[in-house]
């Protein structure tokens, strides 16, 4: 009898060793869509996974939903089905007055101020992508033209307790922005062996006071801007000329 995993609903041989993880449903099929060819393999909850080719070369995608209890999940059921390397394609807050709306951030380590991460191993554990992984991001965006900022980020759960003061201490840290996935999923990843890293969107700018909030109906704000969709465009482009990049050297002798 053939077994699924509980929440994503794939078993094995349903994902690639490569996978995109956007938070989004939505941009889960818009990564697909740039695939040679891809199938809907499953759909639960805030999980929808498609699988299929991008220039030859096996790769899947699964929306992870919002924050780290979610992602963490994806993360742990793909991973117990052949997923190896993992790449977020997210949105993210920029935490600096010089990376706007519409720019690239590429994470290559996390602030752990979230919990999931926390009930893996002690806060001293740090949350750093992969190497090559990360190495892949910059030579995919150098090689497309993308402009982007590699450094920390901030990993945080409550979008709506951000106060001034805890945002503040993380620009004056340098940090370079904010979200709610990459640090799970870094920890997660260092401690299966597997490998991860996080490319996002800036979707607003939390320094000048642009942070995503309510809008009116038909105004182009947060990821309705036209700055954040051409951002989004270029991040998943970027995601996946870094997955081959990573397969060709997966396919070089040892």
């Amino acid at each position: 009898m053939r077994r699924i995993q509980p929440h994503i609903l794939c078993g094995l041989g349903d994902v690639a060793k490569y996978v995109l993880l956007p938070g989004h449903v939505q941009r889960a099929k818009l990564i697909a869509e740039h695939f040679d060819k891809y199938k809907k393999v499953a759909e639960n909850r805030e999980f929808v996974t498609y699988t299929g080719t991008y220039k030859g070369i096996p790769v899947s995608v699964t929306s992870t939903g919002i924050g780290g209890p979610s992602a963490s999940i994806a993360v742990e059921e793909l991973a117990n089905i052949g997923g190896k390397v993992f790449i977020r394609v997210g949105t993210t807050g920029s935490l600096q007055k010089d990376i706007d709306i519409g720019d690239i951030v590429i994470a290559a380590a996390a602030v752990r101020s979230e919990g999931t991460s926390l009930c893996y191993v002690p806060p001293e554990y740090p949350a750093i992508a992969d190497l090559q992984v990360t190495s892949a991001l910059i030579k995919a965006s150098k090689k497309l033209g993308v402009k982007y900022y590699v450094g920390i980020v901030w990993s945080y759960d409550a979008f709506y307790a951000e106060s001034q003061e805890k945002v503040r201490r993380w620009s004056e840290a340098r940090v370079l922005s904010v979200d709610c996935e990459s640090a799970p999923i870094f920890i997660i990843a260092s401690l299966r062996g597997l490998k991860a890293g996080s490319i996002m969107a800036v979707d607003g700018n939390l320094i000048k006071g642009t942070k995503k909030g309510e809008i009116e109906v038909g105004e182009e704000r947060g990821e309705f801007d036209q700055r954040v969709k051409r951002a989004i465009e270029m991040e998943i482009r970027v995601a996946l000329e870094a997955v081959k990049i990573l397969h060709e050297l997966d396919d070089q002798p040892q």
